[in-house]
């Protein structure tokens, strides 16, 4: 659990995201490793008593990084009851009742799914139709955007909602619910958590930026002491622990002791609006449907004179921000926040900008921490909600063109933790056999992939060895293989956390 291991020498490797760039993978060389840095790159070399792995032309490339996930999430997630591909109300319901048939929780245990879509269904979601199937079994459905929970009676009374009208659980009264829903003992979270580490690193992914409320730090800092080494965890903090890192002089990027140096203190996340999926994402334009009620444009959740104190305060105490904004008009309030504030960091998701705010990211120094795989999924919602707009919409060519730097993730588990949907969706805006939604907005492989690779930079004498071996190039594959990226090894320090035939 440190990042000095033993001397390494990896034979006929194909080099990308090196001195020459993303464009494609180069002629074979050797490329040596020493006390976790890569220490030359040349032919013919050698060093006494290293271990010698072949990578037969394999492509060498800086490992990757997700920039945006909810760890525990996640980790839970893929042991629920999957509903992602209900397409009303009813299919999601049938999915449930199998699963009560087939697998019943535990007496006393709430049945937990993940990932419905209702934006787009015939038919509204409700208690009414998951009662009858769930009795006297509380039964939650977390939504794919996270920003929402259906609930069924026996639920809502469990969780404090007892004759809520509908079901729907949205926004800060569910987020208030997620501990209670990730009701699962500290012991078989972080055992659930290593799984998905593994298969992390065997997508090739070596670090995350975990955004789990309201602050995993000493969560990972337990797990990498018990050997759930396999990734760097930058850890985010919430407002309401803010006080925490402040109180114990945690600074971003801070490394936290006795961790190898594989955590860090993050930023502080702030979430200023909703989601586009739950019509909450704050806009300028209402919602189709929604004129007249309490929430026509969606929903701002931290409104200015709460949010500009909030980032004076990190700022203050040398953290930076990272503040959640989906709609055009909550991206207008938070650069206009940062412009304010002077504060420092990245705004998460991005999804739909004005045009005369593209260019205020990079002007203020901001990153747009994107999702591309979002704009796969949402495509038709998008079409839907914010019609007339979605030439503005995951905008990432666009933000590129204009200075912007991107950091590209998966929102885990609302995405797959798995960088190459990412780095597909962003340059080939289809994962299917229909048109590509919005192609002037994709962006070129070398941009996608820099965007991934963390924050070491190309592979150089001197870099951490945090690198990934493919069996195809990147830079020149087609899109489907770009998306299922075969990955036949994962170092992480000089360390395989990850290898499959070499």
């Amino acid at each position: 659990m440190n990042d000095v291991h033993e001397s390494m020498l990896l034979r006929d490797a194909r080099v990308l995201g090196g001195p020459d760039g993303w464009a494609r993978a180069g002629d074979p060389v050797d490329v040596r490793i020493e006390h976790g840095l890569v220490t030359a790159i040349g032919h013919d070399l050698s060093v006494a008593g290293a271990e010698v792995v072949d990578l037969g032309g394999r492509t060498l490339a800086p490992g990757l990084w997700d920039n945006h996930v909810h760890a525990d999430q996640w980790s839970l997630a893929r042991r629920r009851t999957d509903v992602s591909g209900a397409r009303s109300a009813a299919e999601a319901v049938a999915l449930v009742e199998a699963r009560l048939r087939a697998d019943p929780p535990a007496p006393g245990e709430t049945l937990m799914g993940y990932g419905f879509r209702d934006a787009l269904w015939p038919e509204p979601a409700h208690r009414d139709v998951l009662d009858p199937v769930s009795g006297d079994t509380p039964v939650v459905l977390v939504s794919a955007d996270l920003h929402q929970g259906w609930l069924n009676s026996a639920a809502l009374a469990r969780y404090g909602h007892r004759g809520h009208p509908t079901g729907m659980v949205r926004e800060s009264d569910f987020f208030a619910l997620t501990t209670a829903l990730q009701n699962v003992a500290a012991q078989q979270l972080d055992t659930f958590a290593a799984d998905a580490v593994h298969a992390a690193a065997a997508r090739g992914v070596v670090g995350i930026v975990d955004f789990e409320a309201p602050w995993p730090l000493d969560a990972w800092a337990r797990r990498i002491a018990a050997g759930a080494d396999g990734l760097r965890v930058v850890a985010a903090v919430w407002p309401g622990r803010l006080d925490d890192p402040i109180g114990r002089g945690l600074r971003t990027g801070d490394v936290v002791p006795g961790t190898g140096g594989l955590l860090t203190a993050g930023p502080l996340k702030i979430v200023t609006d909703g989601s586009l999926n739950t019509r909450t994402a704050y806009c300028h334009d209402p919602y189709p449907g929604l004129e007249g009620t309490a929430h026509p444009c969606g929903m701002l959740l931290v409104p200015p004179e709460e949010l500009e104190p909030l980032l004076h305060r990190a700022t203050a105490n040398g953290l930076d921000v990272a503040v959640h904004a989906i709609g055009d008009r909550a991206n207008t309030l938070v650069l206009d926040a940062f412009a304010a504030t002077g504060a420092r960091g990245r705004i998460e998701h991005a999804q739909l900008l004005d045009d005369a705010d593209v260019p205020r990211f990079a002007a203020l120094g901001l990153v747009a921490s994107v999702q591309p795989e979002h704009a796969l999924d949402d495509r038709d919602v998008a079409d839907a909600l914010w019609k007339g707009r979605t030439h503005r919409s995951f905008a990432f060519a666009s933000l590129h063109a204009a200075g912007a730097g991107l950091a590209l993730g998966s929102d885990a588990p609302v995405a797959p933790l798995d960088p190459w949907l990412a780095i597909a969706a962003a340059v080939h805006r289809t994962s299917d056999d229909r048109e590509r939604w919005h192609p002037e907005q994709e962006i070129g492989r070398d941009v996608a992939l820099a965007a991934s690779a963390g924050p070491d930079g190309p592979i150089a004498a001197g870099r951490r060895a945090d690198l990934v071996v493919t069996d195809a190039d990147p830079a020149a594959c087609d899109p489907s293989t770009l998306r299922t990226m075969p990955v036949a090894g994962t170092l992480l320090g000089g360390r395989w956390t990850h290898r499959a035939g070499i």
